[in-house]
């Protein structure tokens, strides 16, 4: 049940993304000026952070959306869904650490005195 929440949740919150997304882009065309401000508010480090939970929820959204089509379409797929579900976060876990860290690298060195 947990991961049919979270893919609707990861599912929305991506949506919302793409939304913003493209409002901020379309200002470009509106006034460049308000574009660059918007776009230098992105370099915070409460961004930075948020991206981070961006590529985690598009990230489960994806991997969770195969584990849905092999249980839907794979005959075999709702004996294994259980193994399937923890494998998907395994690999969610180990893509997610060392893609934190290079993401946050830089606000991490910013905010405590690196270059």
């Amino acid at each position: 049940m947990w991961s049919w929440v979270l893919h609707r949740i990861t599912g929305v919150l991506t949506f919302f993304f793409l939304f913003v997304h493209v409002l901020d882009t379309a200002l470009v065309r509106v006034s460049p000026d308000t574009y660059n401000e918007v776009i230098e508010t992105y370099k915070t480090p409460l961004v930075n952070l948020l991206e981070v939970g961006l590529v985690g929820a598009v990230l489960f959204h994806a991997l969770n959306g195969i584990r849905v089509m092999l249980v839907d379409f794979w005959e075999k797929g709702p004996k294994f869904q259980k193994p399937m579900l923890w494998t998907i976060l395994a690999i969610w876990v180990v893509v997610m650490i060392p893609g934190a860290f290079f993401m946050m690298k830089r606000t991490v060195e910013v905010m405590f005195g690196g270059h």
